[in-house]
């Protein structure tokens, strides 16, 4: 079944059902998953289903048709607040929580929310991009969470717990929202009309882990031929950097000269790499699924064969591109972290003969972490 047309989140739904019979609806909410899975989605809708004057709260199905939902589908609920990271901003603003001289503070959440519903009902306000806070930022929401308004609802989007402050973790319910199967993240495609052809959103699917921006980025004609050819050089015995990062800066050069065309076209990268070392994990331990094999057959991209320290070399190259791709996101400077993570890679492969214990910690001259700003 789909709650509201949301396909495969059906355990959060009834998750939060239980809360709500059970009166013990908690106020915030840290929602995380990989993006393009219907978080955002997911919590819209919930916010229409918990503002709804038609239709009792613990049933969560919104009725459509009162003012209520349709000022919260429209955006203009005047009990429902969502911000998210401007286009052109690496972090998440201080003015959209707490205002400043150019935007009065009743202009923003922490104002807005701790004011009495309009409508009598609940407030209810949605944080996107929540992995994008500034630690002075997370602070300023301390005092909401510590001391939440009555009947407030306040909803964190993000994509990992290890994103957010300690301070911001410990006073929000987890909710966790898993991958979605291939056989949603195809039915999606072609319900909203993003892909027409149903063996192409299947091969999509397969490989976009889970999720429904991922494997449509994938029927770009240029990121899927580079695909196959990134997956290529990866499967060679040996990594050859020069050869490797001339391949991938060209690719990236190629999305323009913007820097955030050119910061999502390294991040696809990143998650091709981390594809191609997790499908050779499932490989070296005998994972690989039936459909899996199917749709390498149909690429033509098989997991190649495995090799002596194959396993603890793929777990460290794994890791070390999920950390770059966390590097981009935290605003670090690309062509460091590229050249970076191309140099862990190499050591990992081409000295996968040494021991395991040597093989399993990758030296990166960038370490992970919070506030990397772009010089």
């Amino acid at each position: 079944m789909a709650w509201q047309g949301i396909l495969g989140h059906d355990d959060v739904v009834e998750r939060f059902r239980r809360a709500i019979a059970r009166n013990r609806l908690a106020s915030s909410f840290l929602f995380v998953g990989p993006e393009g899975i219907g978080k955002r989605t997911f919590a819209l809708k919930l916010a229409q289903a918990l503002l709804c004057r038609a239709s009792p709260e613990a049933a969560l199905d919104p009725c459509g048709r009162c003012p209520s939902c349709v000022q919260a589908v429209a955006g203009t609920h005047p009990d429902l607040e969502v911000i998210s990271k401007p286009a052109d901003r690496a972090m998440l603003p201080l003015y959209l929580l707490i205002g400043d001289k150019d935007h009065p503070a009743r202009e923003a959440l922490c104002h807005k929310i701790a004011m009495k519903p309009f409508l009598g009902g609940r407030k209810v306000a949605i944080i996107e991009d929540a992995d994008y806070f500034h630690e002075e930022g997370a602070n300023c929401l301390l005092k909401t969470l510590e001391e939440p308004p009555p009947q407030s609802v306040l909803i964190l989007i993000g994509t990992s717990p290890a994103k957010q402050l300690p301070t911001i973790r410990s006073r929000c319910q987890l909710i966790r929202f898993r991958p979605l199967g291939p056989e949603v993240v195809a039915q999606v495609l072609i319900a909203r009309g993003l892909i027409q052809d149903p063996a192409q959103a299947l091969r999509l699917a397969a490989h976009g882990g889970g999720s429904v921006r991922a494997a449509l980025a994938l029927a770009d004609s240029d990121l899927g031929e580079f695909r196959s050819r990134l997956q290529g050089l990866l499967a060679a015995p040996r990594i050859e950097t020069v050869r490797l990062a001339g391949a991938l800066q060209q690719f990236v050069e190629q999305s323009g000269k913007e820097a955030a065309a050119r910061r999502l076209r390294l991040r696809q990268i990143l998650d091709v790499a981390a594809e191609f070392y997790e499908q050779l994990l499932r490989g070296t331990l005998g994972l690989i699924r039936r459909g899996e094999e199917e749709t390498q057959g149909q690429t033509g991209q098989a997991v190649p064969p495995g090799r002596p320290g194959d396993q603890e070399a793929a777990a460290a190259c794994l890791d070390r591109c999920l950390q770059a791709a966390e590097q981009i996101d935290r605003n670090a400077h690309p062509t460091t972290v590229l050249e970076s993570c191309l140099d862990d890679l190499a050591r990992i492969v081409n000295g996968r003969s040494r021991p395991p214990d040597a093989i399993r910690k990758p030296q990166s001259v960038l370490p992970a972490g919070r506030g990397s700003a772009t010089p």
